[in-house]
């Protein structure tokens, strides 16, 4: 299928992020786009609003009669009406990595994988790239604060978030590919961490020939090919090709100098998020470095990044209160935005509060869970958000909850309850994590916070 033959696409489940930003660029090319996802949210009503539609109604009255392409997303359930009426016509039906890489592979592709850090590297990359002026196309995992859109439009670079969940990343075949990290997640897919490295080897051995592959310094070599020629990058490690030195925080944010193999670049300013992210910089600067970008260009995008919603999106930060709202949902993504919080507020009281997500997530990785959130002074725990999962008997907050370190403070609410329990405790730093539907209380608690601020 080639994209010029697309005049009509549906997708089926358009309100994901990823789904999103191929509907936009779809949109953007001048197709018919329409869509069905299961409940409104704020990015399908941004989705509507540019002109897309949706039904929020799986029924054969609503669905978009003879597309020539549906896209689905493997949150779609097997019994769908709209499926099954496109799959008894033979409509042609593609998953979303498939459509992602017909679009990137046909251009200069450069690919972000990784357990932890891939949107936020994503998106900081094509900042770089575009700042230098370069013609990048961008499709991202979260919704890039410079853009306000998961979606950039452009014709000679690719920017793809190269997603490793049902090894959706092994269609793509970059010219760059970098990888931030390799850790154990969807063990539902995997079984176990090697099937993990093994898909990720996978990835990397669609490398295009003379392409280059850039890893993280504690990346476990052996998810490279045989013969692969590759640079590591790093934030504290002298040892990686680009790492960094001179780190410090000045008013909030980040001033370091990076290292590479050509030159020093000193006193680069990141005025966006915590710690974890001056890493994905070095990363994303070492991509934008290879593709020729000048260093005039590399900090005036660096200074001028804001960042990802709910990627360690700030939303108040006074003396008297701080409110930041982040996707983590992996223990050490939550080891990492802590530890950003406590450096860049030391000696203040965090209030932590986690909505865990799947059922299979949180019974694999509850200890570690556990040892991560103890590093709060208070952890406020939600349900488990299921996504795409059925309730697993036993497995509930309080497996995570039982294990948490004495010296921390617990409470386990409804989301009904939030706002509740906030009024009665006392809050200095608080923090939203979690990658479910935590995201519709970040507006509440904002409110909350402010107001109890006059």
């Amino acid at each position: 299928m080639r994209i010029e033959d697309i005049h009509k696409v549906y997708f089926l489940g358009i309100g994901g992020i990823g789904m999103s930003a191929l509907a936009r660029y779809f949109h953007h090319i001048g197709v018919e786009v329409s869509g069905y996802d299961k409940t409104p949210t704020q990015l399908t009503s941004e989705l509507e609003n540019e002109g897309i539609s949706i039904t929020f109604s799986d029924s054969l009255e609503t669905l978009m009669e003879n597309p020539d392409l549906v896209v689905l997303t493997p949150a779609i359930p097997r019994n769908s009406t709209q499926l099954h009426y496109y799959q008894l016509h033979n409509t042609p039906i593609k998953k979303r990595a498939e459509v992602l890489a017909l679009i990137a592979n046909a251009l200069f592709n450069i690919s972000i994988a990784g357990s932890h850090g891939k949107t936020s590297t994503s998106s900081l990359t094509a900042h770089l790239l575009h700042t230098a002026g370069l013609d990048v196309a961008a499709f991202l995992g979260g919704v890039s604060l410079n853009f306000d859109s998961n979606f950039i439009p452009g014709n000679t670079f690719a920017v793809a978030e190269a997603d490793e969940f049902d090894r959706s990343f092994h269609h793509l075949h970059p010219n760059i590919a970098l990888v931030t990290s390799v850790d154990t997640d969807h063990l539902d897919i995997y079984g176990n961490f090697n099937a993990i490295k093994d898909s990720f080897r996978g990835f990397l051995s669609n490398v295009r020939k003379g392409g280059n592959i850039i890893i993280h310094q504690k990346t476990d070599r052996d998810i490279l090919p045989d013969g692969a020629v590759y640079q590591t990058y790093s934030i504290d490690d002298s040892s990686a090709d680009y790492h960094v030195s001179n780190l410090r925080v000045e008013n909030h944010a980040y001033h370091f100098d990076l290292i590479t193999p050509e030159e020093t670049y000193t006193d680069l300013i990141l005025n966006h998020g915590g710690k974890h992210n001056v890493e994905n910089a070095v990363g994303a600067s070492a991509i934008a470095l290879s593709l020729g970008v000048h260093e005039t260009a590399l900090r005036k995008g660096l200074s001028t990044f804001k960042g990802v919603r709910r990627r360690f999106e700030t939303h108040i930060s006074t003396p008297a209160a701080v409110y930041i709202d982040d996707y983590a949902h992996h223990p050490r993504e939550i080891d990492a935005a802590v530890s950003s919080v406590k450096q860049l507020y030391p000696g203040r009281s965090l209030t932590l509060i986690f909505q865990p997500h799947l059922f299979s997530r949180t019974k694999d990785l509850a200890v570690e869970f556990a040892a991560s959130l103890s590093a709060a002074e208070r952890v406020i725990l939600l349900p488990i958000y299921p996504a795409r999962e059925l309730p697993v008997p036993g497995v509930t907050s309080e497996l995570i909850s039982s294990q948490i370190a004495s010296g921390t403070e617990v409470i386990l609410t409804e989301m009904k309850g939030l706002i509740n329990v906030l009024q009665n405790i006392p809050t200095d730093i608080v923090m939203t994590v979690g990658a479910g539907d935590i995201d519709t209380m970040v507006s509440p608690i904002r409110e909350w916070i402010q107001n109890k601020s006059l």
